[in-house]
């Protein structure tokens, strides 16, 4: 008998808030397929990221569903954003100088054992590119953070990042978290106005 984790549903208040406030999470810890790189978000090196992490994500669901009697769905694409050369992002940070981690959330009951059976077999049908070996299974204990749905482009994400700011400040909190973005929408097939991105911030309390 099939096992079908509705994961969607089940964490919904941590990908598709309803509220277009910002609201404060308890991110427990979670799994995820991972990949991390350096560069500009969108530029090439990006775009192979993120088709090696898509390949690995769906070979893994589909191998899952026929061979662990495990179905679930596919969890949007998430990126976490930092300098390069190790501080905090800001609106002034060159797109060169960025580096990132793309990851999709994982549910705990798929072995790493079989992952990597997954990955071979698609490395050996050549699938997933040149970075398919780079994606790689992880926890992320996020814990306590401001989120809020940010709709428009990406470009004018830094006015809503300073109401997430100032919302965890009249809270009692201080931004601590490195940049999160939760990939809602499609940037190919949604209009840059009505694009959605859950943004999230981990904050700890002002000391």
């Amino acid at each position: 008998m099939t096992t079908v984790l509705d994961l969607k549903t089940d964490l919904k208040h941590l990908y598709l808030p309803k509220a277009k406030q910002p609201v404060l999470v308890d991110v427990p810890r979670m799994r995820f397929l991972a990949i991390e790189g350096a560069g500009p978000p969108g530029g090439d090196v990006f775009q192979e990221a993120m088709q090696a992490l898509f390949t690995l994500a769906y070979s893994v669901r589909f191998a899952a569903k026929k061979r662990l009697d495990l179905d679930y769905p596919v969890m949007a694409p998430e990126g976490l954003y930092w300098d390069a050369d190790g501080g905090s992002l800001t609106p002034g940070t060159p797109p060169e100088k960025m580096a990132w981690r793309l990851q999709i959330m994982l549910p705990d009951a798929v072995p790493d054992a079989f992952i990597e059976e997954v990955r071979a077999d698609a490395a050996a049908k050549g699938k997933g590119g040149s970075l398919l070996a780079r994606v790689q299974g992880r926890w992320f204990d996020e814990g306590l953070s401001v989120q809020v749905i940010h709709v428009g482009p990406y470009a004018t994400e830094p006015a809503t990042i300073e109401r997430m700011t100032e919302f965890a400040r009249e809270q009692g909190h201080r931004v601590t978290g490195t940049h999160h973005e939760i990939y809602i929408g499609d940037p190919r097939r949604s209009a840059p106005e009505k694009l959605k991105t859950t943004l999230r911030l981990g904050v700890e309390p002002e000391a």
